[in-house]
């Protein structure tokens, strides 16, 4: 079985942002948002993906754009979204970018 295409695209309106996933062949886009904490550090607060994206990794490649973006900016990242977190938790090597509030 092959992995379907993911695109990811990042919207960044200054104080907030957002990361937007879509899949190949399948309608609907997933969703990450942020938003600026303190200086330094944003704060991802939710992530949605439609029913028909989940289980397509679409979820886990907004994550990842975030976590390369953020080392990018030389940010840290307040996980308060729930899926945010457990990645986190999933992935000791992102522990140099987690802040907590």
């Amino acid at each position: 079985m092959t992995q379907a295409h993911i695109r990811v695209r990042h919207e960044d309106y200054g104080n907030s942002g957002r990361y937007l996933g879509t899949v190949e062949g399948q309608p609907g886009e997933a969703e990450l948002t942020w938003h600026t904490g303190q200086p330094g550090v944003i704060v991802a607060d939710h992530t949605y993906a439609p029913t028909n994206l989940r289980g397509t990794g679409v979820g886990m490649a907004l994550v990842q754009q975030l976590i390369a973006d953020a080392r990018k900016r030389e940010v840290l990242i307040v996980p308060a979204c729930s899926y945010v977190r457990a990645q986190f938790d999933r992935h000791p090597d992102w522990a140099d970018l987690r802040a907590e509030i």
